[in-house]
């Protein structure tokens, strides 16, 4: 027996249409002949990437994300960190693979397969095989045990029968919340003796990729519950309340990601208006002074707060080093770059001018729980 969907009532199925609405005017937003959706998807990867990891003690910068993403050296990261973001790396990038391949099948050697390529710079973590004996959550902070999993002699029965759930194809569910229960399905399983939650969270964003109602990089919610990884592991403790119980109401956890899904939707819409709009008027800097319109790439990556290095901008541009060399002088002459460091770990930031192209079109950030019922005052009574 699995953790079941509990069946939406009116006020899900509310924001799950509001949320499709959000998706359908961001597929729209990015359908455009010029490039700056490819920066945004390569952004939004990254930071899946760097949030999954994260929350996990697992930290890199943006820059270094990007660099796992391109297969460049890290600028900043420690050894450890960097290993696991490029192992994790390999298996997401395996993943979007797999999002439009007619012939995929979930199986138990799939996943099996998937937690080696996440986990195999460590080998003490029985990469790619089923734990052998109890496995615990402890919360740090408090210092106790939050969660017990399954017994390990269970462990493959219940995989194979969270393999057959997600390959049900007579599944009405919305794929944010078939995504959901497989994420928590897994995660309560725990299967592996380490990289559980890494695992879920790639397992989650495959059957959203599967959906193929945005490309992938636009429906995984990773980044949100990187930014939120305190709620999301009480959400998760209070729905496994303490050891393996599929019997227990998945709803708060269903809530929770379709929250996810709406803020990270709404999220993204903004920053594609705001991208579209810095590089609108990047586009006129960057005639003004008669530089190649390939310039626009690297200076759109510095109004994003980026420490821009040559091998990204070659990556992005499709360009040699000597021309990324070449233009990046002209763009630090022209005062739109600030070049820092020596040779090797040179970078560019953004200059004033590029700053306040930036802050021009930035919008307000917060974002409503799609959740929270507003309440309507009385009115007073005239005297």
């Amino acid at each position: 027996m699995l953790f079941e969907a509990p069946k939406l009532d009116d006020l899900e199925l509310g924001v799950v249409a509001r949320t499709e609405d959000l998706q359908r005017n961001l597929k729209y937003a990015v359908q455009t002949p010029k490039r700056w959706p490819g920066l945004l998807r390569r952004a939004l990867f990254a930071r899946a990437i760097r949030a999954s990891n994260s929350i996990e003690g697992f930290n890199v910068t943006i820059e270094d994300a990007i660099a796992a993403v391109e297969g460049d050296e890290p600028l900043d990261a420690a050894d450890a960190d960097w290993k696991a973001v490029r192992g994790y790396r390999s298996a997401m990038t395996y993943v979007l693979q797999l999002a439009d391949d007619p012939h995929f099948k979930h199986s138990t050697d799939f996943l099996r397969s998937l937690h080696f390529m996440m986990m195999e710079h460590d080998l003490s973590k029985h990469p790619g095989r089923w734990r052998n004996g109890p496995i615990q959550v402890v919360d740090e902070a408090k210092r106790e045990v939050v969660y017990r999993g399954p017994d390990a002699e269970a462990v493959p029965e219940l995989m194979e029968e969270l393999v057959a759930s997600l390959n049900q194809s007579g599944d009405s569910a919305p794929s944010m919340v078939r995504a959901a229960i497989g994420h928590l399905n897994f995660a309560m399983i725990h299967p592996f003796s380490d990289g559980n939650g890494r695992m879920a969270r790639c397992l989650q964003s495959l059957v959203l990729a599967r959906a193929g109602t945005l490309v992938p990089e636009f429906s995984s919610i990773e980044e949100y519950l990187g930014r939120n990884t305190r709620d999301y592991y009480d959400v998760l403790l209070r729905v496994g309340a303490g050891s393996w119980n599929p019997r227990r109401d998945a709803r708060p956890w269903v809530r929770f990601c379709l929250t996810a899904h709406f803020r990270q939707a709404a999220t993204i819409l903004r920053r594609t208006r705001e991208l579209q709009q810095v590089w609108d008027a990047l586009e006129i800097e960057v005639k003004k002074r008669k530089l190649p319109e390939r310039t626009i790439l690297v200076l759109s990556d510095a109004a994003s707060g980026l420490r821009v290095r040559n091998a990204a901008y070659r990556n992005v541009a499709g360009i040699s080093d000597q021309v990324a060399t070449k233009d990046l002088k002209r763009l630090v002459d022209c005062e739109l770059l600030i070049a820092s460091g020596d040779r090797k770990g040179r970078t560019y930031q953004a200059a004033e001018l590029v700053k306040e192209i930036r802050a021009r079109f930035e919008e307000p950030k917060g974002i409503p729980s799609p959740f929270a019922r507003k309440v309507s005052r009385p009115r007073r009574r005239k005297a």
